[in-house]
């Protein structure tokens, strides 16, 4: 099923998040830009790598009104256990859901059915809770922070500027096209 243009389900989960566990669920993200990070599962090899990379990032996505959550099917409690740990999960400040029962992972369409793991997953969502942005990747291939916010500047522009779309590798301050019969064949 295309998640695309779709808004997310209602959820509730328990999260990891600067040293305590909080409740999170669809209410929070009401009216803001948000991240959905699905990975396979804590203690693992390309997974740290990938949201050690995300933690890099946080200040600059929470400065553009973007909440992030990473979110894997293990439970809260592995995820403190994993962050007082490692050094690179230790940098996290954005909260980490856990989802034993995979309703999050199942709601997103990731889970890998009779592993009880999540595909790596990526979900931009708008603050009208509809997925702008979906990234699947296989197994072995880490994603890319920088492209990830590269996508979000895209989405919250296009968001912002109605009849305006982004080309291919566009950043912020570049120039963007406005669609129209008389772009037809000229690009």
């Amino acid at each position: 099923m295309a998640l695309i243009n779709t808004e997310i389900k209602p959820f509730k989960a328990t999260a990891y998040k600067n040293g305590e566990f909080v409740e999170v669920s669809n209410k929070d993200i009401e009216g803001k830009w948000a991240v959905f990070f699905f990975y396979p599962a804590d203690f693992t090899f390309v997974c740290p790598t990938e949201l050690g990379d995300l933690a890099d990032h946080y200040e600059e996505l929470q400065s553009r009104g973007v909440e992030v959550f990473s979110v894997s099917t293990d439970t809260h409690f592995t995820h403190r256990a994993w962050h007082e740990t490692s050094d690179t999960i230790g940098k996290i400040q954005y909260g980490m859901i856990g989802d034993p029962t995979g309703e999050i992972t199942r709601n997103f369409d990731v889970m890998r059915e009779g592993q009880g793991l999540a595909d790596r997953g990526t979900f931009v969502v708008d603050p009208d809770g509809v997925i702008q942005v979906m990234e699947i990747t296989a197994e072995g291939v880490g994603r890319d922070a920088d492209e990830l916010v590269r996508k979000i500047k895209a989405a919250q522009y296009v968001r912002d500027n109605p009849g305006q779309v982004c080309p291919a590798a566009w950043k912020e301050g570049e120039e963007t096209l406005a669609p129209s019969l008389d772009l037809v064949g000229k690009i």
